[in-house]
C-alpha cells in the first residue's frame, strides 16, 4: 500500500479528513486552527483518501525555547498497524526539528498499548510516568 504524507493547508483538507477526528470538525475551528502560528496538520494518504492525521503545536517558554507537542494523531481502523502511524509521528519530528524545536512530546494514557508502541517504534522513550489535571471551561 503506498501512503503519502501532506501537510494540510486548507479547511477543505481538514474537512475531507473529519472521519479521523475524534468528532466532526468545524469550519470556524479548521479556519482558526490554520491560520495559528505554530499550528501544524499532516494528513496521511492513501488511494487520495485521508487515512491518518497527526498534529502538532509549537510552545515556546523564555527559557527553554521552542519544543513540539504530538497533539493528537490518528489512523483509520482499516490501515492500522500498516506503519502509518510511526510514519506520522516521524514526519512529525523531522519538521520538528526543520522548525528549530528542541524536543517533541506527546501525553498517552498508561494503558493505550498501541500508541506507546507507534511512538516508542518512532524514536520516542519514556521519561516517567506523569498525571493530567483539567480545567473543564465548557459548562
Amino acid at each position: 500500500m503506498d501512503t503519502m504524507i501532506r501537510r494540510a493547508t486548507t479547511v477543505a483538507e481538514l474537512m475531507a479528513a473529519g472521519t479521523l477526528f475524534d468528532g466532526p470538525p468545524r469550519i470556524d475551528w479548521a479556519e482558526r486552527f490554520l491560520a495559528s502560528p505554530g499550528h501544524l496538520m499532516l494528513i496521511a494518504y492513501a488511494d487520495d483518501r485521508p487515512v491518518g492525521m497527526a498534529s502538532g503545536v509549537e510552545m515556546t517558554h523564555p527559557d527553554k525555547g521552542t519544543e513540539m507537542c504530538l497533539y493528537e494523531l490518528a489512523v483509520a481502523a482499516p490501515y492500522r498497524r500498516a506503519g502509518i502511524g510511526r510514519a506520522l509521528a516521524e514526519a512529525l519530528a523531522a519538521e520538528a526539528r526543520e522548525r528549530g524545536c528542541y524536543d517533541m512530546w506527546v501525553g498517552v494514557e498508561t494503558g493505550n498499548d498501541p500508541a506507546l508502541a507507534t511512538y516508542r517504534s518512532a524514536g520516542a522513550r519514556e521519561e516517567g510516568t506523569c498525571s493530567v489535571l483539567t480545567w473543564d471551561f465548557s459548562g
